[in-house]
């Protein structure tokens, strides 16, 4: 007598499923994938980038803007860094006032300062005493069309500035 083996059902042979385990697992990720794309943000950062974008343009034309019109400033902050003087040199006439934006990597200790004509080429304002971080500064006049940018070479809350007895100093612009 011949004992023949008997076959056993496809669904007990490992090799069937382990030929559709490849499929099903892209069939679930896609699922997975598609639920994500359907109930999640598109993560776009903004919806006007475009807009952004000219901005940015912008910006780039006030900065060549002061260099075309040779402009730069001496920006002196007191011992007790709550008043701020600036020196403007330019080869146009000088505005009646400035702004001044201290730039924190916080976004929450960022200032604009209004500065004031006080005499020839000098303008003065007051701040609140900035916290001890690197800062980014940035002088505009009151229009816009013009602006010259610098950075803390210390922190702003901390030590003693350039020249002795005063405040930190910074050069912003240059006249290249």
């Amino acid at each position: 007598m011949s004992s023949e083996a008997v076959p056993k059902p496809w669904h007990r042979e490992p090799w069937p499923w382990i030929l559709m385990a490849g499929p099903a697992i892209v069939v679930v990720a896609g699922i997975v994938t598609t639920v994500l794309a359907v109930t999640s943000s598109d993560g776009m950062v903004a919806d006007d980038y475009y807009k952004q974008g000219l901005t940015i343009n912008r910006v780039i034309e006030r900065d060549a803007r002061a260099r075309s019109l040779g402009i730069t400033a001496q920006v002196t902050f007191n011992e007790e860094r709550d008043g701020v003087r600036v020196m403007l040199a330019s080869n146009a006439p000088l505005p009646g006032a400035l702004k001044l934006r201290i730039i924190a990597a916080r976004r929450d200790a960022d200032q604009a300062i209004e500065l004031r004509h006080a005499g020839p080429a000098l303008y003065e304002g007051r701040l609140t005493p900035p916290r001890g971080t690197h800062w980014r500064l940035a002088l505009e006049d009151a229009a816009g069309t013009w602006r010259v940018t610098g950075k803390s070479p210390s922190p702003l809350g901390e030590g003693r500035g350039e020249g002795g007895g005063e405040g930190l100093s910074i050069t912003l612009g240059s006249a290249d």
